[in-house]
C-alpha cells in the first residue's frame, strides 16, 4: 500500500500534467492566440525553470552527491549528472521528427488555409507529432517531479508549478492547430490533455521501477540531471519561442517576473 509521501508525490505530478488542459482551453477560448500572452508566458516559465535548476535543483543535487561521495567525487558527479542531462534532452530533440517549432503558435486568422486544402492534414499532423514531443519531453519531467517531492515536499511543489507552468503555453501548442485543421474543439482538448498524462505516467515508472534504487547517490544524479534538462528546454525552446512574439521586451519582463515569484515562493515554502 502506498504511503502518504508517495501519494502527494503521485498528485504533484498529475497536477503539473494536466495544466497542458489548462493551456488548450485557454487556447480554444477566443477566436485567436494572444500572441503576447504567449511571450509572457514563455519567458515567465523560462525564468521560473533557470532560477529553480541553478539555485535550488542543482545545489540540492550537489549536496546530496558530496554527502554520499565526498566533496570532489561529489561535485564531479554533479557536474556529468547536469550535462548527461542535458545531452539526454537534446538526443531527444534529435531523434523527434520536426515538423515546425513545437510552441510556435499563430493566430488562427493568420493561417492560410481554404476549405479541402491539404493544409488542414499538415497542421493536424503536426499538432499530434507536436503533441507526441511534448508527451515524451513530459515523461522525464513526471519522474523528476516525482523524486523531488518524495525526497523534499516543499521542492517538489516548486518544481511541479513550475513545469505546470510551462505545461500551458505547450497545451495551446498541441491545440490550435489540431483545432484549426479539424474544426472540433473536443479533438484539440482531447490530444492536448493527453500529451500532458506523460507527466504522472513517469511519476509512475517511477514509482514501480525506480523506488527500490532511490538512494542518496540516485537522487543527486537525477536531481543534476532534471536542473540539466530544465535548462536546456528553457535556452532552446522556451526563450527563443518567447522573443519570437516579443513585441517591448515583454519576454524579458516574463523571465525576471518567473525568477522573481520562483525565489519568493522558494523562501515562503523553506
Amino acid at each position: 500500500m502506498m504511503d502518504g509521501n508517495v501519494v502527494f508525490a503521485l498528485l504533484l505530478t498529475l497536477f503539473a500534467g494536466l495544466a497542458t488542459g489548462i493551456g488548450s482551453l485557454l487556447s480554444l477560448l477566443t477566436s485567436r492566440t494572444n500572441t503576447k500572452f504567449l511571450s509572457v508566458a514563455l519567458g515567465f516559465s523560462a525564468g521560473v525553470m533557470i532560477y529553480v535548476s541553478l539555485v535550488e535543483i542543482f545545489v540540492k543535487a550537489k549536496d546530496s552527491l558530496v554527502a554520499e561521495l565526498g566533496a570532489t567525487n561529489g561535485y564531479w558527479m554533479t557536474i556529468v549528472g547536469f550535462f548527461g542531462g542535458m545531452v539526454v534532452i537534446a538526443l531527444i530533440d534529435r531523434l523527434l521528427p520536426k515538423l515546425g517549432n513545437p510552441h510556435e503558435v499563430k493566430k488562427v486568422e493568420d493561417m492560410d488555409v481554404e476549405p479541402d486544402n491539404a493544409e488542414y492534414t499538415k497542421l493536424k499532423r503536426m499538432g499530434v507529432f507536436t503533441a507526441l514531443a511534448i508527451g515524451i519531453h513530459n515523461f522525464p519531467e513526471g519522474i523528476a517531479t516525482f523524486a523531488s517531492a518524495l525526497h523534499d515536499p516543499n521542492l517538489g511543489i516548486a518544481i511541479a508549478v513550475a513545469v505546470a507552468i510551462h505545461n500551458i503555453p505547450e497545451g495551446i501548442a498541441v491545440a490550435v492547430p489540431i483545432y484549426y485543421a479539424t474544426g472540433s474543439r473536443k479533438k484539440a482538448f482531447k490530444y492536448s490533455f493527453l500529451s500532458g498524462l506523460a507527466e504522472p505516467l513517469g511519476a509512475l515508472v517511477a514509482f514501480l521501477v525506480l523506488m527500490p534504487y532511490l538512494n542518496g547517490v540516485l537522487f543527486g544524479i537525477v536531481f543534476a540531471g532534471v536542473a540539466g534538462i530544465m535548462v536546456f528546454i528553457s535556452l532552446d525552446e522556451l526563450l527563443p519561442a518567447a522573443q519570437k512574439y516579443d513585441e517591448t521586451h515583454a519576454s524579458m519582463y516574463g523571465v525576471v517576473a518567473g525568477m522573481l515569484v520562483m525565489a519568493l515562493s522558494l523562501v515562503l515554502l523553506a
